[in-house]
């Protein structure tokens, strides 16, 4: 197959641990043929989306994890299938994106996950559509709301509906004497949408990642595990990688998900489980797949590549 990653500047990426580098060092091993495309070289022209595409030979030295090839502009819908693997934020030139992805989908080309489901797919928001398995949360603006929800549950996370890796994330109980002034930073006084979701203590046995790839359920999650003195768990926050095995209540959840997400062309997905609770859905550029294989011997990347194979034979 011919495959290209649409993926943030190449010297960038961190070849030790991340899952894209992972994926197109897994399909090169059978013999595929990657390509690397930044978001900005895509063009729309005459009906035809088309990019700048670098021909791209992945390595195992972490220093040095490609060997560069040729650069060509090619229509989109030359490849086999197109992974869309730009991390957020997600603003008006992501959303950009996804409208030129949308056309080249319309004219033929696979991409995944599937423009239009990463638009209407808040990773944050998505969780209210299975309330059955969230914990209590409110998405509001208005102090007034989530005030109330504060002295409603009294310990509680509030966070911002487009941030990532835990950035921006408050733990804020109802003694708080900073809780007002965190509601007016967090939503720009009143201005921006936040979430508010009753703290789980579970979260000292960890954040757990899940991963649902091609419909299918992943065996182990990867629990981030938050270092002392913090709630985070997020790995960017400093949070320690366990693997382990879904535990009943986790693969409850995924199993549900899995073929709901997958018709909708999500092909690779994150869900974010604390206990029995589900936190968040994430189908932007999910990770955490090269510490589940280190630690477990499953090979996510491959699992990836035979979702492929599978998908577009």
């Amino acid at each position: 197959m011919k495959l290209a990653f649409i993926l943030d500047p190449l010297d960038q990426l961190k070849a030790y641990k991340d899952s894209s580098i992972a994926m197109m060092r897994a399909a090169a091993r059978r013999g595929h043929a990657v390509f690397a495309i930044q978001r900005d070289a895509l063009v729309w022209d005459g009906g035809t989306v088309s990019a700048q595409a670098l021909a791209i030979t992945p390595t195992d030295v972490d220093d040095a994890w490609y060997v560069p090839g040729a650069t060509s502009s090619q229509p989109l819908t030359a490849f086999d299938a197109v992974l869309m693997r730009q991390d957020p934020p997600f603003d008006f030139e992501y959303i950009t994106a996804t409208w030129l992805l949308e056309r080249a989908a319309q004219a033929g080309a696979r991409i995944f996950n599937h423009p239009r489901s990463i638009r209407d797919h808040s990773e944050k928001i998505a969780i209210t559509e299975f309330p059955q398995f969230i914990p209590p949360t409110r998405v509001a603006r208005a102090a007034d709301d989530i005030n109330a929800f504060i002295d409603t549950h009294g310990d509680t996370i509030l966070k911002p509906l487009d941030g990532m890796g835990g950035s921006q994330i408050f733990r804020v109980r109802a003694d708080d004497p900073n809780r007002n002034v965190i509601i007016e930073t967090l939503t720009h006084e009143g201005r921006r949408t936040i979430m508010a979701q009753a703290y789980l203590p579970a979260i000292s046995g960890g954040d757990k990642r899940v991963l649902i790839i091609g419909g299918q359920v992943i065996p182990y999650s990867l629990a981030r595990i938050p270092k002392a003195g913090e709630t985070r768990g997020n790995l960017a926050a400093g949070g320690r990688g366990v693997a382990m095995p879904l535990t009943e209540g986790e693969r409850a959840i995924a199993e549900y998900l899995a073929p709901i997400l997958w018709a909708r062309g999500l092909l690779i997905v994150g869900l974010d489980v604390i206990g029995d609770r589900l936190t968040e859905i994430n189908v932007t550029s999910p990770t955490c797949m090269v510490e589940i294989t280190a630690q477990t011997g499953f090979d996510v990347p491959g699992a990836v590549i035979d979702a492929l194979e599978k998908a577009c034979a």
